[in-house]
């Protein structure tokens, strides 16, 4: 028996995973950093392949990992999470300082973090797990909780790309809209791409296929990445 789901019950800090190429800066959000040899201290990480981080990782050879805390607003870690830096700059409005390996350290919304030299890269088909030697680390605020991937899907309600690790797809079920019915217009998510149909609406936040999106609740917000209605244009036809 393969119970995909079963495998919520790992969980790994949150974190934004940072790198540099020709004087940029990019980064993305992982929740697959674990610690992995005492000494000398390293760590492993999984990254997408996709990710422009992981470009960045590649040609650098360096990378820190900013460890998000509880408090994280929804809309910093879709920032991070669901935009991509071939786009947009994400370091732009974020407050950070320069590490001694040359990459951006966030400090907002975080608890700690570490800096890194790969020292091993082991291709994993979409992924790469990129190993680590940790040449520095350091606790930046020890009143803040350190965020795991579990409070993050249980507690806060987010929501995982299909890009990430962890990413498991499921079921979505389509009704068809009655006959002589209006069509209904669906509508995209400017931060993430999620799409909102709705022929399909958002069951699994209480909201019936049929539900046309201006109808949607104001407190309604984006089943991925968590912001609100504001975030979404129509898709023309």
């Amino acid at each position: 028996m393969l119970d995909l789901e079963s495998l919520f019950t790992l969980s790994y800090p949150m974190c934004i995973i940072s790198s540099k190429k020709s004087g940029r800066f990019d980064g993305c959000i992982v929740n697959t950093v674990f610690q992995i040899v005492p000494e000398p201290p390293m760590l492993a990480v999984s990254v997408n392949l996709q990710s422009l981080t992981h470009e960045y990782i590649t040609n650098s050879k360096v990378f820190t990992i900013s460890v998000l805390a509880e408090n994280t607003p929804l809309d910093f870690i879709g920032k991070f999470g669901f935009r991509s830096g071939k786009d947009i700059d994400k370091f732009e409005q974020v407050k950070y300082k320069i590490g001694q390996n040359g990459v951006p350290i966030v400090l907002d919304n975080v608890t700690s973090y570490i800096e890194a030299e790969v020292v091993k890269s082991i291709d994993i088909k979409t992924h790469t797990l990129f190993i680590g030697k940790i040449t520095a680390c350091q606790t930046i605020d020890d009143s803040k909780i350190p965020m795991v991937y579990t409070y993050y899907r249980d507690v806060k309600g987010g929501r995982t790309p299909r890009t990430a690790a962890t990413y498991i797809e499921k079921k979505k079920t389509k009704e068809k809209l009655k006959k002589g019915a209006r069509k209904m217009k669906s509508y995209k998510c400017l931060m993430c791409g999620y799409i909102y149909d709705p022929a399909v609406g958002d069951p699994e936040n209480g909201v019936e296929a049929g539900t046309d999106f201006e109808d949607l609740p104001d407190d309604w917000i984006c089943p991925d990445c968590g912001v609100g209605k504001d975030e979404f244009e129509p898709i023309e036809d």
